[in-house]
Formats: structure tokens, C-alpha cells, sequence
């Protein structure tokens, strides 16, 4: 029995270097084949949503669905196999989303029959979320989480100034214009300052009067000053995230999360040596 111990070890540690890591040639082909699987599901979801693929090819689509099925299943299977704490993995973000992107297929089972088609298409709309599992493929990416949130503070001040600043032009707007050419009320000129602002100008509201020509051109020219802004905060707190990375893509085999510093010795979440 105690011969039996390293073996098991050593099968574990392998299917782990396999799945979760991406710097051999077994992990690397693993990771490409997942990918190729993830977005051929993805593909398979969306033809089936055209009525003349569906007709023609439904039931190759339900075949290769099922396929994929039983392929994600058993991608899910293993990754809580080859780790010492599964339930980490299964109440973590990658894990939810791996769990989402299989469990519709099964509940549609539990939903055949005429009454209830709408409900099983609903479920079977449910598989796009396959896409998210592509999360797994951007572990250089983590950096910009980093960023969005470093940022989140001074795009959110920045917001409340932008709606402040098209409620006042609404309401100039609103007297400018005297409550005519769509601009009945305060929030129809609100709205019509938010889709100006953001140069986006559906043209349902138009100013006709010279005055609301003229602070129509004021609040066009202020968007193209307001929309950098939030762009420039977020670049900059990339490039800070980018020199502050300093990160590492082991998965700990204990509770498979990644983000350790390079010179970790030691998971952070969980204490287990990397």
C-alpha cells in the first residue's frame, strides 16, 4: 500500500501539469484542443439559432452538442480529480463558469415535451456561456482586472460628473427650445443631451432654434473631450498593473488558482507549496 502512495502522486501531479499549467507540450495541446472545443460549441450554438440550419442540420447539431457535452464534462470531472481541495475550484469563478457552461444540456433533459419547448430553447440559449470559458486562455491578461479596478473609483467620479453636466444641459435645452421640437420635457432633453454627448446622435431630437444649434455644438464638441477621459485613466493604470505584474501562470495543485509572484514558493490563497 505505502508503494501505491508516490504512483497515485506522481498520476495526480502529471493530469495537474496537463490541465491547469500551459509550459509543456502536453498542457499546451491541451489548451489548444479546449480552445478548438469551446468555440466549435460556441459555433454549433449559433448556427442552430438560424431556422434553415436548424431545419436542415438540427440533428447533427443535437449529436455534436452532446459531444461537447460529454467532452466539458469530463474536462470538469478531471480538473477536481487532479487538485487536493476541489470544492475550492468548484465555488471559484472558473469553476461556476465551468459548471454553467455544461448543466443546461442536462436540465434540458428534465424539460422535453410540447409545453415546455420555449423553456427548453430559453435553456439551450443558456450554452453561449461556453464563452466565458475562454477565461481559462487569459492568464496574461490578468493585468487588465487589475487595471479596471485600480481605475473603478476615478470612472465612477467621473460618471456622476458627466450626469450631472447632462441634466443641466438638458435642462438649458428643455428652455432653449420652449418645450417644442421633441423637447416636450426635462427627461426627453436629458436624454437627448446623453445621446449627443456621447456622439452617438440618433437625429429622433433635433434642436431647430439658433440658441439650441449653438449649445448643440457645445455639447458635441465637449464628447469628443469626454470620451478620452475614461480611456486615458484606463491605459494609464494598465501601464502601471503591466510594471507591477510581476506574476507567475503556476496553478497551485492544491486549490488550482493562479496570480502567485514569481518567486512564490508558497500558494497565497491557501499556504500549499507550489
Amino acid at each position: 500500500m505505502e508503494e501505491e502512495k508516490p504512483v497515485e502522486k506522481n498520476w495526480r501531479l502529471r493530469l495537474h501539469e496537463v490541465i491547469y499549467e500551459s509550459n509543456t507540450l502536453a498542457g499546451k495541446s491541451f489548451d489548444v484542443a479546449l480552445l478548438v472545443c469551446i468555440l466549435a460549441s460556441i459555433l454549433i450554438v449559433m448556427l442552430d439559432s438560424v431556422a434553415v440550419y436548424h431545419k436542415r442540420y438540427g440533428h447533427l447539431f443535437f449529436v455534436l452538442e452532446w459531444v461537447f457535452t460529454g467532452l466539458f464534462t469530463l474536462e470538469y470531472l478531471l480538473r477536481l480529480v487532479c487538485i487536493r481541495r476541489p470544492l475550492r475550484y468548484v465555488f471559484s469563478v472558473l469553476g461556476l463558469i465551468d459548471l454553467l457552461a455544461i448543466i443546461p444540456s442536462y436540465m434540458s433533459v428534465f424539460y422535453a415535451g410540447a409545453q415546455s419547448f420555449l423553456v427548453l430553447r430559453g435553456l439551450r440559449l443558456l450554452r453561449i456561456f461556453r464563452i466565458f470559458k475562454l477565461s481559462h486562455f487569459l492568464s496574461e491578461m490578468q493585468f487588465l482586472g487589475v487595471a479596471i479596478k485600480g481605475s473603478a473609483y476615478k470612472i465612477s467620479i467621473f460618471t456622476l460628473f458627466v450626469m450631472t453636466l447632462v441634466v443641466i444641459l438638458g435642462s438649458v435645452m428643455y428652455l432653449v427650445e420652449k418645450g417644442q421640437n421633441g423637447f416636450s420635457s426635462i427627461p426627453d432633453s436629458i436624454y437627448w443631451a446623453i445621446v449627443t454627448i456621447t456622439t452617438v446622435g440618433y437625429g429622433d431630437i433635433s434642436p431647430v432654434t439658433p440658441a439650441g444649434k449653438f449649445v448643440a455644438s457645445i455639447i458635441m464638441l465637449m464628447g469628443y473631450g469626454i470620451i478620452a477621459v475614461p480611456t486615458g485613466i484606463v491605459t494609464t493604470e494598465m501601464a502601471l498593473a503591466v510594471k507591477k505584474r510581476g506574476q507567475q501562470n503556476e496553478a497551485c495543485p492544491n486549490c488550482g488558482r493562479e496570480g502567485h509572484d514569481s518567486d512564490a514558493r508558497y500558494c497565497k490563497y491557501c499556504g500549499a507549496k507550489l
